[in-house]
């Protein structure tokens, strides 16, 4: 588990490290007007979420910092990939099975429900990849070039139904 979020974690500072602060700020781009920074930034403020809960055992979701230099700036974004990474790589894998709490609000109010930490993990490595899919459409509406082929794909997403 941890390789494959680390994995995924780096090719969002493999992105970071060949774009623009201009291109990662960019809020031109229809429908939804977010930039890759803002979708990097969330990406990166759910798993501090879960890092900053795990000692309380509570997890707080809507508690996100929304660092807006993290946002607008790659060095600052590259920082913060780099942050979570090593607090990942601090993660035993005897805890995985630990129940934490998880609160979030999912749009009708605010519910709270138990996990394991392994299972907030795996929702905050799907949400990533989920993330990077919008990321890819605003690089491909900027011209830029994707850091991989798999960048902003689900692993289980059959390859012959790709189109490139």
């Amino acid at each position: 588990m941890f390789k494959a979020i680390e994995k995924n974690l780096n090719s969002g500072v493999q992105l970071l490290n060949c774009i623009s602060d201009e291109a990662y700020s960019n809020t031109t781009i229809a429908p939804y007007y977010s930039s890759i920074g803002g979708h990097m930034r969330h990406i990166l403020d759910v798993f501090d979420c879960v890092f900053d809960g795990l000692e309380s055992g509570n997890i707080n979701l809507i508690s996100r910092k929304r660092n807006e230099l993290a946002e607008n700036y790659t060095q600052y974004g590259i920082a913060y990939f780099e942050d979570i990474i090593q607090r990942l790589k601090l993660i035993n894998t005897e805890d995985l099975n630990k129940i934490v709490t998880v609160t979030d609000d999912l749009g009708l109010g605010i519910i709270t429900a138990n996990y394991t930490l392994g299972g907030i993990l795996i929702q905050a490595h799907s949400h990533a990849i989920h993330h990077f899919a919008s990321v890819g459409y605003v690089i491909s509406q900027l011209g830029i070039e994707l850091p991989d082929a798999d960048f902003g794909f689900n692993p289980t997403t059959p390859k012959k139904k790709l189109s490139r």
